[in-house]
């Protein structure tokens, strides 16, 4: 039986996801010899679902403070060389457009499939060599070359971890990427769900299931975490608890045990003053129908539950307590939603085993890290991407 071939290839790339896909479009473009693996039948699985099949690609206010991290300044060298203007000006390129939906989100027109086209041509064009159902059973580094075992044995000069994190297990997400760091050395600062969503005890769960499918404007933090951010968005009541854009951005910044602190009347500057002037203009009416006017109906009944009198009723002490309940509403989560649910995954291989310029391991010369499977964790709106696109940018020029 003849011997089995072995490739050799400047570079292999692990993972055809967003990073993957930019490192391999960016090197072949340089005229290197690229190897691009997915263990999935298709690449791009993550960016075919983004923001509903419409792909929300990018942020147009992308900034280093939107990003987690051990080391919050890790990102804005990567960030800074490739932005959200040359990720659009390639989309440009093949003839797509955009629009942005809200806080500088930026969606495709036509679609994640013809996002996924764009990088798939520019890879063509450059000569990237794509396998899908591509299985890696071993790697190992000898005389300056990494040697991988699986479906097809290859050599090359280069390899390059862009095999994600293990959110939305379903979809082929493994610990692939950390088994690799830990193989070589590298630490892994512990992976945990983000942009995920809460779910609360049984008691609380019940209180709240008339509200399942609500969803209401609010500004959501993170008790007795001064440093987190606060978020501005909807949130919304589910059979378990809450999500909804502002409760996925606080999960990232949430930590077992902590509470978080919900206010639904982010327009008043002052719910006790507002909810006074209220007791003296609709002093018959009742707190329902007063709250109704401000919050959907299931929500403004479901609080007026503790208060069933009219306005005129309400002490004030009463009207203290009614708006730290509009305001400050604070709950305690048991958990989340895990990995299953979660849009991304926070830790990952730690920043300090790589550089910042060109996502190269300190410790194995040769070995990148890429995208998700960094400890380098983004908003929700398109930020997560951007740090996809940067990062194997960043790698593409340095190899």
């Amino acid at each position: 039986m003849p011997a089995k071939k072995i490739n050799c290839y400047d570079a292999i790339v692990i993972g055809a996801g967003a990073a993957g896909l930019m490192f391999a479009l960016t090197a072949g473009g340089r005229g290197k010899k690229i190897l691009l693996l997915e263990r999935n039948k298709k690449p791009g699985a993550k960016i075919l679902i983004s923001g509903g099949g419409r792909c929300n690609f990018t942020n147009q206010d992308v900034d280093s403070a939107a990003y987690i991290s051990e080391n919050p300044h890790f990102a804005k060298s990567a960030l800074s060389r490739y932005t959200p203007w040359d990720f659009m000006d390639m989309l440009a390129r093949g003839g797509l457009t955009w629009h942005e939906k809200t806080l500088g989100q930026l969606f495709c027109d036509q679609g994640a499939k013809a996002v996924l086209k764009v990088l798939l041509d520019e890879c063509a064009a450059v000569g990237v060599v794509l396998q899908v159902e591509a299985d890696v059973t071993g790697i190992s580094y000898v005389g300056g070359k990494y040697i991988l075992k699986g479906t097809s044995d290859a050599v090359a000069d280069k390899l390059v971890i862009a095999s994600g994190g293990l959110s939305i297990p379903q979809m082929g997400a493994t610990d692939f990427g950390y088994r690799v760091a830990r193989q070589f050395g590298l630490k892994i600062i512990e992976p945990r769900p983000a942009l995920v969503p809460l779910v609360f005890d049984r008691d609380t769960v019940e209180q709240m299931k008339a509200l399942a499918g609500v969803s209401a404007d609010s500004r959501v933090s993170v008790v007795g975490n001064n440093t987190a951010p606060v978020f501005r968005e909807n949130l919304l009541f589910t059979h378990r608890g809450l999500s909804g854009p502002a409760i996925l951005q606080i999960s990232s910044y949430w930590q077992s045990g902590g509470a978080v602190s919900i206010d639904i009347l982010p327009d008043q500057p002052s719910v006790v003053a507002w909810l006074r002037q209220q007791r003296t203009d609709n002093a018959k009416a009742s707190v329902a129908s007063v709250l109704s006017k401000q919050l959907p109906a299931r929500l403004a009944d479901q609080i007026a539950n503790g208060w069933p009198g009219n306005m005129a009723s309400l002490s004030n002490t009463a009207v203290d307590q009614l708006a730290a309940r509009l305001s400050n509403w604070t709950l305690d989560p048991t958990g989340t939603e895990g990995f299953k649910k979660a849009e991304v995954t926070r830790g990952g291989v730690s920043t300090a085993e790589l550089s910042s310029k060109t996502m190269e391991s300190k410790k194995s010369p040769g070995l990148y890290f890429i995208g998700e499977c960094v400890d380098v964790t983004g908003w929700l709106g398109g930020y997560n991407f951007q740090w996809a696109w940067a990062s194997g940018h960043a790698a593409g020029i340095a190899i």
